[in-house]
């Protein structure tokens, strides 16, 4: 090896950090240094690189996307729910315009009561004036498509 070719080692070199003032030694080939960073203040290593994340919105726009899913599902089941509630009026089952009068004239005002009168028999709510056995096929295919369980009768008298 040439003499004179290697520079000098300084075992205690000052090293200072230029963002955060921190100082510490180290060996270097320069007696001091200056840093703009160090691991004092640098974001991956004080947990702020996770932050940074976060305020680019990715895990906020995921909770949306969760959130929203879950606001569909609570819809779609309160819609459900509504849609077989006893406590519908006749008009919503969207019979005839004399299959509805005759079942308000007989007091049958809801669901709920069509459902108590079809439990006695068919006959029940045949003897209504104005309300045939059309209207009562009618009535049962509308509450079959809405999810209603029909009650088990004996046929019509």
């Amino acid at each position: 090896m040439k003499p004179q070719i290697h520079p000098t080692y300084y075992p205690d070199a000052k090293v200072s950090c230029a963002s955060c003032g921190k100082t510490w030694t180290t060996g270097s080939t320069r007696k001091e240094l200056r840093v703009d960073i160090c691991s004092n203040c640098h974001p991956f290593f004080t947990g702020e690189a996770a932050r940074l994340i976060d305020i680019e919105g990715q895990v906020d726009r995921f909770y949306k996307k969760l959130q929203a899913r879950q606001t569909h599902v609570d819809a779609v089941s309160a819609r459900e729910a509504a849609k077989a509630a006893p406590e519908r009026t006749i008009e919503e089952l969207g019979l005839a315009t004399r299959a509805t009068d005759a079942l308000k004239k007989a007091g049958v005002a809801t669901v709920n009561q069509l459902l108590a009168k079809l439990g006695e028999s068919d006959g029940a709510v045949l003897a209504i004036a104005g309300f045939g056995q059309s209207s009562l096929t009618a009535a049962k295919k509308k509450l079959r498509a809405l999810g209603y369980e029909l009650p088990e009768t004996p046929a019509a008298a």
